[in-house]
């Protein structure tokens, strides 16, 4: 009986030692990935720099709904800082004017989630 004991605390403890060591590796190798691959803003010249400032109609929720698109506007090519103000239902972008205009910042935020659920208006530069 005591053999038996044995054997299995024996293959008990190496299936865990193997298991670990799998989940070990698998979370540095996701840490790695992530840090790996940050996103570098271009600096913006002073000349270039243009903010637009508008509503936007149709959000439910500040972390779904105004968290998504502000993370969306902060992700595009051109964008310096963008914020979401989920309960003034108000979002303002500060962008280069070379790369980006107010009809396409209007486009990703109208084309985020469905493409349905949201309306910019009220767009001031």
């Amino acid at each position: 009986m005591n053999f038996i004991k044995s054997i299995s605390a024996i293959l008990f403890a190496s299936l865990l030692f193997v298991g670990c060591k799998d989940k070990t590796n698998e979370t540095s190798s996701d840490t790695t990935t992530e840090t790996a691959t940050p996103k570098v803003k271009k600096e913006i010249a002073a000349a270039n720099l243009q903010t637009a400032s508008f509503t936007i109609k149709g959000m439910t929720c500040a972390i779904g709904c105004a968290k998504t698109i502000q993370e969306e506007l902060n992700g595009l090519d051109g964008v310096q800082k963008a914020t979401v103000d989920f309960e003034k239902e108000f979002a303002t972008v500060s962008f280069d004017k070379t790369i980006l205009s107010p009809e396409k910042i209007t486009k990703v935020v109208e084309a985020a989630a469905d493409g349905k659920s949201y309306k910019v208006s009220n767009m001031k530069i």
